[in-house]
Formats: structure tokens, sequence, C-alpha cells
């Protein structure tokens, strides 16, 4: 009898410590949400991004999590990135998705500004980002020289001042000259083109590759509505042979020293491209689960072809790559800082 109760006990001990001890081992992503936190309007590229990212993230990541979307747009996604920072509990379950300029506003001490770049922990980025400026084809401007000094000055929309939409027009200003106006206070990139059909505005700046990867763009070429003016690469890009470069114009024009390393400044947000990041202090063994998912996933062959079925090109940045540039961002000498204040006008 004391053998069978004995016996008895030592399974239900066994039973209880192999429960245990599995339930130790499940991961601890199994069963949780993971949010990414989009800081744009959807239906955009960055938009486009997220949830191709969401599609394909969670089985990079022991326990499988389900992965959604959240847009929260404005202020060029500086509205995402103080949730973030100030808001978002960093226990791993909430990655950022923000605009790759943002550190200007840091750099020239705006009050909005409630991060610190060089703080985020970087993930990486799927694609650099070069930029063109855009014109609608039946203004007086055929050509960025006709900018130059035009009177009067052609309107461009923005939806806030690290936007590329902004800071494009007002370095080709500093730089080689150009007169360009701009109206700030568009929520999304697609509210400007919108804008621009309505002749409300009749240009704007923004990314290479989504020019190329959605409409209205591909209406707007086939129709002729618009022309490509300027294209912020060291070289041209393939589609875009005939339209000169800032680096070019910067050569014409005999833009100084000093703009040249405001130009160098400004045109790194094209190096951290589409970034990713976690909150600050999100805990060491959760960075490195994420930003291992994070690698695999820029290498996952149904990533990749769901890239390339959206026309996403993918060209991807590490998480050093981007944690030691934001470092050297937002270390500027005073002279520089003066220099994007001026951009900036701050």
């Amino acid at each position: 009898m004391h053998k069978q109760i004995i016996c008895g006990l030592s399974v239900v001990v066994l039973a209880f410590l192999s429960s245990s001890y599995g339930q130790a081992q499940d991961p601890f992503y199994k069963g949780k949400t993971i949010t990414i936190l989009a800081g744009t309007g959807a239906g955009n590229v960055y938009d486009i991004f997220a949830r191709m990212f969401a599609r394909h993230l969670g089985k990079h990541i022991p326990g499988n999590p389900d992965i959604i979307v959240q847009n929260m747009p404005g202020a060029a996604s500086m509205i995402a990135a103080n949730h973030l920072s100030n808001v978002t509990k960093p226990d791993g379950l909430t990655i950022g998705a923000i605009f790759p300029a943002l550190y200007f506003d840091q750099i020239i001490g705006r009050s909005e500004v409630k991060f610190d770049w060089s703080k985020f922990i970087w993930l990486g980025s799927p694609a650099k980002s070069d930029q063109l400026l855009y014109m609608r084809a039946d203004s007086p401007y055929k050509s960025i020289e006709d900018v130059v000094k035009a009177s009067p000055p052609p309107k461009c929309g923005a939806t806030g001042t690290t936007s590329t939409a902004y800071y494009i027009p007002k370095l080709l200003d500093q730089t080689i000259g150009t007169n360009f106006e701009i109206v700030l206070g568009y929520k999304t990139g697609t509210d400007i083109d919108l804008a621009v059909e309505r002749g409300e505005v009749i240009c704007r700046a923004f990314t290479i590759e989504a020019f190329f990867a959605r409409e209205p763009f591909f209406t707007w070429v086939k129709k002729k509505f618009v022309r490509v003016l300027v294209q912020t690469g060291q070289k041209r890009d393939e589609r875009l042979k005939d339209v000169p470069t800032i680096p070019e114009l910067m050569d014409k024009y005999k833009t100084d020293d000093a703009g040249r390393r405001l130009t160098n400044l400004v045109l790194a947000g094209g190096e951290f491209g589409r970034p990713y990041v976690l909150p600050p202090n999100t805990p060491p063994d959760k960075v490195k689960i994420i930003r291992e998912a994070f690698a695999k996933t820029l290498k996952d062959e149904a990533m990749l072809a769901d890239a390339k079925a959206n026309k996403l090109d993918i060209e991807p940045s590490t998480a050093e790559e981007l944690d030691r540039l934001a470092k050297e961002v937002v270390s500027q000498p005073p002279d520089i800082v003066a220099q994007m204040k001026k951009l900036l006008g701050s």
C-alpha cells in the first residue's frame, strides 16, 4: 500500500516537474503579439514595408508571435518616435518604423523632440532611399535651373520639417540658389499627391523607390502629368538617366565647402533608409532575438518575393551600421548646427 502511494506521488511529482520544465522552456514570444508602430498613414511605401515585415518576421522569432501594424502618422513620424521613447513599454513587444531624418530636429534643439536619436535600439533597414523631386509638367518650371531665383516660387507640399518633402527643396535653396515655397501641414504623402492633383501645390520630394512602386505615379508617368527635376544619389538612377543629381548641381553652381558638409549631413537620411528600431532600454535578450529575426527576414526568400511583387528594392543596412551612423549625425560642430538651423527655418 505504502509502495503504491509512493509510486503514485512520484508520478504526480514527475508530471508536475515535467510540466514546470515545459513551461520554463516556452519561448517568451509564444502566444504574444508584437506591434510594428508605423509613423505614417496607411498605404504609402513605409506602411507597405511594415505590413510586409508583419507577414514574415514572426516565423523567425522563437514562439512565432503574431505581428500587427499600428499606424501613428503625424509630424513626419515625430509623434511615433516620441511615443516610442516615452510611452511605449520597452518589453520587446513594440517595433518602430520611423522616418530617417528625425535627427534633424534633435540637432537644432527643437522642443518638440522628446527622443534621443542615438539611444534608439537599431534593428536595421531593408533599403536605402535616394530621393527625387517631381514637378507638375504643366507648370512653367521645366528644369531645376528654372527654379533658381524663380518668381513666384513653386509651392511644394510637406508633412513636416524632417520629411524629404521639406528638406530636399530647402537644401537646394541653400546650396544652389533655388527658390521653393514649402506648404506644411499635410498628414501623409498621399495627401500631398492629392493636393498636387488639385493644383494646391505643384511639387513634392520623396523616395525614388516609392515613385516607381505604386499609383498614382504609374498613371502620372504614363500621362506625363509630372516630370522629375532632381535626384539625390551620388550617381544617376538607371530609371532617371536624364535627371541631374544634387552633387552634379553643386559642382555646376560651385557650392562652397560648408554647403557640401551640410549636404552630406542631410543626405545621411538616405543611408538610414527605412529604419526599424526598438525603444530605448529594451532588455538585451529581447534585442538579440529581434535583431537576429530581422536579419533573417531580410534574407527570407518568401519576403524577397513579396518585395519584388510590391516593386520594393531591398538594399539592407545592419543594426551596427545604423547605430554607428546615429551617433555620428547627432554630434555636429556649431557651424554645421547653424547651417542646419537655417535650412529648417529655426
